[in-house]
């Protein structure tokens, strides 16, 4: 017993001290933790594609779309904080305003986002190729549906 309170003392407390830091961040450093996010994102999305697409490589796609959905789960909303809809991360944000305002819209395409990616992994632990090239098209359309709403074309 006293084992498990301890756990979930410690486990609060850690919610507690990120909960802060969160609070505290500053837009830019929030913009540059998303931007890179998404950019490690992209970097394993396209080694799923090549393999799909080339000489597939079961290990290499279950440890990219594992990636995949470790970020999609690592809470990265947290990371669009007030007045991060304008600023500069690595590079301009190209989050457009109705992100912050849309919150019904953005939870479906989020859900729809998490979703196919944890079904991507799961699919990819299977070593199917034909399954995972399914997949990641499925994929693939929860990105484009997020970006076509809320992501300002790239300058």
């Amino acid at each position: 017993m006293k084992k498990t309170t301890k756990t979930l003392l410690a486990g609060f407390a850690l919610s507690v001290v990120a909960g802060t830091t969160l609070a505290q961040m500053k837009v830019e450093d929030a913009i540059t933790f998303r931007q890179s996010g998404y950019k490690f994102m992209a970097w394993n999305m396209g080694k799923i594609k090549a393999n799909v697409e080339g000489q597939y490589n079961k290990d290499q796609v279950a440890a990219a779309a594992n990636v995949v959905a470790a970020i999609a789960n690592s809470g990265m909303g947290a990371l669009y904080i007030p007045g991060s809809d304008k600023g500069k991360g690595w590079h301009e944000t190209n989050v457009k305003p109705e992100l912050f305002t849309d919150k019904e819209g953005v939870g479906k395409v989020a859900r729809a986002f998490n979703d196919a990616a944890n079904e991507m992994a799961r699919v990819a632990a299977t070593g199917d190729a034909a399954a995972v090239k399914a997949q990641f098209g499925k994929l693939g359309e929860t990105c484009k549906a997020c970006h076509d709403k809320y992501r300002k074309e790239e300058h």
